[in-house]
This record gives C-alpha cells, structure tokens and sequence, in this order.
C-alpha cells in the first residue's frame, strides 16, 4: 500500500472505536489504587494501565495496518526508540496526565495522531471521564462528539484564559525559566490555568475554552493528535521563538489567533530539550 492510499476515514473509524474501548479500562480504573513506577524522574510516572492501554492500541491498530509505524509514549520509555520517517506513523499518548491518573483527578486522555511523509493528518484526543472526543482530519475541520468546533478568535494576551504546564523538569536553569514565563502570562492574562495534560488544553484550545497553551519539552506524542485538532478549528500552532513548529522538537505555542501568537512569543525565555 502506497502511503496515497491510505484512508484517512478508515483510519478515524478505527481509532475512534478503539480509544473508546480503551478508555472503558481508564475509565474503571481512576478511583482505584494504581501500580507505580517513576521514568524520568520521582515525578514522571508511569502505570499498569499506561502500558496496558498502549498495548491495545498498538496491537489493534496492527491487525488492520501491519507495516505502520508506532510512536509511543511507554514503549519509548522502555527503551523503543523509532526515527519519524515518511512512512505512515502512528504518535500515541495512551494515558495523558498520568499523574492525574495517579492522583484519581479526572482529567485523563487518550491522544492517537497518524503522521504520514512527516506531516499530521489526523488526530484524536478522548477524555473517558468526560467522554469528549475530539477528532479531526487534515482539511475537514475538527469536531467535539461530532460537532463542530472552532477556537475562539482572542487576538490580545490581556482578553485571554491561558493554560501552561510547570512540567517534571527540576532543574534550577529550567525551573527559573518556567517561572518567568508563567509569571509573564499570569501578569498578562485574564486568567490562568493547569489542566496537567497538554492533550487537553490542546483540545481546549480547539473548542474555545482555551486561548493560549504553551508548554516547552513536552514530546511528540503529548501533541501530535492536539497539534492538527487545533490547526483544522482555525487555530495557530508554531515553536515558541516564533518558528515553524517540528513534531519531534518537544515545543509548542498553540493560539487562537496569529495576533497572540505574535505578541507572546518575544516575550518567552526559552530552554531547548533533547529531541525526540
């Protein structure tokens, strides 16, 4: 199969069906005590049901797709590492906000994006807690429990609800630049906000709730489904330095204008992550 002929509908279908079954296990599991282990660091956790549910999405999109490509988040932390090729790849985040997850605090989501010749051209996000599932694909506009959604057009810092992420870096040099960025957006802002998952303020993005979202080093699959939810609701989505964004750069400035974009961005002390 030629990556032309992939269908993109067929490919929706399926990953809507199975983050609907896998978030039937996230969905029982959320008040319940969870098996932990840390990866990066004492706060950078990872669950049972983290590689339980990554291992249903990957095996149930393989039945369908054998020779496809899989980005995830677990596998990645085991040691798995895949180069983004032109090959069709799917970008898979199958608990985001894992230690929301940990803590029984509902703001949980599947996040699946397929990446075909390097360029995204679907994604979903599905919050079971919620159940809001949000999906697009490249050039059909984004839709929430199929309808449809647009961002909200905010073009000043000073009209904007903003959500930012402190992260699980702990170093001094990053922290300080966290601080100073947040602090600049939260003295900006019409308010603040820190949903714990970088799908979701992406979704928030898409569906107007959410004016800004920037977060640097997050990895490509906390954004790769968010990133074209954002871009078909009529959305800016670009590095923080106000360049073009690159999946695997782990830098994210999502808007819902260029407007705001612009005004932020120069003002951002930046720090550069490890590639993914």
């Amino acid at each position: 199969m030629s990556y032309e002929e992939v269908n993109l509908h067929e490919c929706l279908e399926l990953i809507t069906r199975l983050s609907r079954r896998a978030g039937k296990i996230i969905k029982s599991r959320i008040n319940k005590k969870k098996i932990i282990e840390t990866k990066a660091s004492s706060i950078d956790f990872v669950t049972e049901t983290d590689q339980e549910v990554e291992k249903l999405l990957i095996e149930g999109i393989k039945q369908k797709y054998p020779h496809h490509k899989f980005i995830g988040e677990e596998s990645f932390a085991a040691g798995i590492k895949e180069e983004l090729t032109c090959a069709p790849t799917w970008v898979i985040d199958p608990v985001d906000g894992t230690t929301n997850f940990v803590h029984s605090y509902p703001n949980v989501c599947i996040s699946i994006g397929l990446v075909i010749g390097c360029d995204i051209k679907l994604g979903v996000i599905y919050n079971p807690i919620l159940d809001m599932l949000f999906r697009a694909i490249k050039g059909e506009g984004s839709f929430l429990n199929d309808e449809p959604i647009k961002v909200s057009g905010v073009k000043q810092l000073n009209d904007a609800l903003v959500a930012v992420e402190f992260g699980s870096a702990r170093s001094e040099e990053v922290r300080s630049i966290v601080n100073h960025n947040i602090n600049y957006l939260a003295t900006n802002a019409h308010g603040i906000r820190s949903g714990g998952s970088a799908a979701w303020n992406l979704a928030q993005v898409a569906r107007g709730g959410i004016d800004l979202y920037m977060e640097m080093g997050i990895h490509a699959w906390d954004v790769a489904a968010g990133y074209i939810i954002v871009r078909e609701a009529g959305g800016t989505v670009i590095d923080p330095a106000g360049n073009d964004f690159k999946l695997m750069n782990r830098r994210i400035l999502a808007t819902s204008s260029i407007e705001i974009a612009e005004e932020v961005y120069p003002k951002f002390q930046q720090h550069y992550s490890e590639h993914d």
